[in-house]
């Protein structure tokens, strides 16, 4: 943007965080007779304020004067709150364009957002891929900071500046003078292997069939029989991460400041947060309101370890994001829309001790206390967890003496079967099977005849509800994909109720 033949004024393009979005700012400065110093206007919170202070001393590492007059930084639109330190950066530019000191052109082409060092030197932002995204649908260059963490994407041009004395020659001499990345990356190291697990063949096989169908899975068992470590392994039986999914990841990692180096090598996130969590820390929230760990396993793995531990009012706020995808929070300013489709997996203990219905160590909790533990396990939350598991300990001899069993390879080959049939059948059916209630929506799973008998007689037996039977048919669908069968057999129904319902034992 240009000034006017008076210089009453100049603006440049500037942006501020909102969400998980960068929002357009334009950043317009005016200098007028008066007492000299810089007074900033347009709801900028305490770090917007403190820029004056950098400015001043960025630009006299600079070389630069600033201007012995009443300055007035506007922030455009005043009714938008302005949190954070990446105005500093388009403040200083529009100061030295209107006093003359740096050539103005090609500044009305960039989008600035950095922060200014003492020293001058310009610092890189956190939520650079939502500013990337902003500039490339302003059709604009957006400069900032050089940075470790710099992720280049399709369409979007970036000019890196690393000193403010470099802006002398102007914004494009200064762009060329400076590498966008001031370090090349850490190697990411490999994932964690299946086969490291020994004893827990049929705990494998339920994740390879809650990955290939996206069913949530909680894993109740002892201390150190192995939930944790496959857990940890359910990202690299997952199919690779498709690109729309990796902006969106990397644009939410971004704006929290997290390492996105795993996501540019193209694997999935895996979040596995305290039980000590909060509810603002889990979903979103705080001011200004930031994505929380649901949306940081956008596209990947959240854990929930020790999940009887974590407060009941926390965990039911998973409800929605678990159904929809996404989680939306409304606050003062204004409704605030987080992605959050993720692959859900928990892991509890059967009781406060952990040895309940262990044949070997006897549980020393009361009935009491068990019926507490177990009542944080079930719930609305519960009724959305497809497959449920229990998990015993492997022998002592098994896990000394090692042994085989299925490899991340094997299990990752499960899955992208059952997934690229699961997508044949969808393509295949023209006129998907429509139907009010629970008849209509198990119609829609093609049991044969057998199967459907299995599901009465297994329905009957456990007093199953409507959305235990709709549940138990999505895990043996998932099951009949996996064995690319067009119909769900009384095998499929069978092998879905090992995986159903409660697992908890009797005291």
């Amino acid at each position: 943007m240009s000034a006017s033949a008076e210089d009453v004024s100049f603006a440049v393009h500037a942006a501020c965080l909102r969400g998980v979005e960068a929002v357009p700012v334009t950043v317009e400065v005016s200098l007028s007779g008066g007492i000299p110093g810089i007074c900033i206007v347009g709801l900028g919170d305490a770090a917007v304020m403190d820029a004056r202070v950098r400015i001043r001393s960025a630009l006299r590492a600079g070389g630069f004067e600033l201007p012995r007059k009443n300055i007035t930084v506007n922030l455009a639109p005043g009714d938008l709150r302005k949190s954070g330190t990446g105005f500093d950066l388009p403040i200083m530019v529009a100061i030295l364009a209107i006093s003359h000191q740096i050539p103005r052109a090609g500044l009305d082409g960039r989008l600035f957002c950095g922060e200014l060092a003492l020293d001058g030197s310009v610092l890189a932002m956190r939520g650079e891929v939502a500013f990337a995204l902003l500039a490339r649908e302003m059709g604009l260059t957006l400069v900032g900071g050089p940075s470790e963490r710099h992720v280049p994407l399709e369409g979007v041009a970036f000019g890196c500046l690393a000193h403010v004395a470099a802006l002398r020659q102007g914004i494009e001499e200064a762009e060329r003078a400076a590498p966008a990345v001031a370090a090349p990356p850490a190697p990411v190291p490999p994932a964690p292997d299946f086969a490291d697990v020994v004893g827990q063949e049929m705990a494998k096989r339920a994740l390879a069939i809650a990955a290939a169908g996206g069913h949530g899975l909680l894993m109740v068992g002892p201390p150190g029989a192995g939930k944790t470590m496959l857990a940890k392994r359910m990202c690299s039986i997952l199919p690779p991460i498709n690109e729309r999914e990796r902006q969106e990841a990397l644009c939410i990692h971004s704006v929290v400041g997290e390492d996105v180096s795993g996501l540019l090598a193209g694997g999935r996130p895996f979040r596995s947060p305290h039980h000590s969590i909060s509810a603002a820390g889990l979903v979103g929230g705080g001011r200004p309101v930031r994505p929380g760990e649901i949306s940081l396993a956008h596209g990947g793995v959240l854990f929930l370890d020790e999940l009887a531990e974590f407060p009941t009012g926390v965990l039911q706020l998973l409800r929605q994001p678990m159904e929809e995808g996404r989680i939306c929070l409304v606050r003062v300013d204004g409704a605030y829309s987080f992605r959050a489709r993720f692959q859900l997996l928990a892991a509890s203990n059967p009781c406060p001790c952990g040895y309940l219905g262990d044949p070997q160590v006897p549980c020393t909790c009361g009935s009491g206390a068990v019926e507490r533990y177990q009542s944080k396990l079930g719930g609305p939350l519960a009724d959305r967890i497809d497959v449920i598991l229990d998990i015993a300990r492997p022998p002592a001899d098994l896990i000394v003496e090692g042994g085989e069993g299925m490899s991340s390879a094997d299990l990752a080959a499960l899955v992208e079967r059952g997934r690229a049939f699961a997508a044949w059948r969808g393509a295949r059916r023209r006129d998907p099977v429509a139907g009010q209630g629970v008849e209509g929506a198990v119609a829609a799973f093609d049991l044969d005849g057998p199967g459907r008998k299995a599901l009465l007689d297994i329905a009957r037996r456990r007093h199953l509800t409507g959305r235990g039977i709709v549940r138990l048919c999505r895990v043996a669908r998932t099951i009949a994909d996996i064995e690319e069968a067009e119909r769900v057999g009384a095998t499929a129904v069978l092998e879905a109720s090992m995986y159903q319902g409660r697992v908890f034992h009797a005291v």
